[in-house]
């Protein structure tokens, strides 16, 4: 499976950006899909997670309300809608798709594929 993620940018806070993230490879085998972020100097952080069917969604507190996570399986593609962006969200955004299990989860190390990230800057 093969992820790229795309749609970052600068962006002024309040404003709005949706992230994209193409994924091609063996699809079928994907059960969940995650959303983390990477600030300089920091750890990778979970942001959001959605099961292939998107019935089941989940944020971290810091992005819910704020954050859309979708995606078109038709169309192989991933999504994060970013409303009301804050300079706290600045970071690399990098897409994950987990194949070896089907819960939900937030740990990074469940996750089997991952993109190359997308910067998106937030300026006050």
């Amino acid at each position: 499976v093969q992820l790229q993620a795309y749609g970052g940018g600068l962006v002024q806070a309040g404003g709005s950006l949706r992230l994209s993230c193409a994924v091609s490879g063996s699809t079928r085998s994907i059960n969940v899909f995650g959303w983390y972020r990477q600030a300089p100097g920091k750890q990778r952080e979970w942001v959001a997670v959605i099961s292939w069917s998107g019935s089941s969604t989940s944020y971290a507190d810091s992005v819910k309300g704020r954050f859309t996570i979708s995606r078109d399986n038709a169309k192989n593609t991933l999504y994060l809608q970013m409303n009301n962006l804050k300079p706290e969200d600045t970071a690399v955004y990098y897409c994950a798709a987990r194949r070896s299990g089907v819960a939900l989860t937030t740990e990074r190390e469940r996750y089997d594929d991952w993109g190359q990230g997308t910067q998106v800057t937030v300026s006050s």
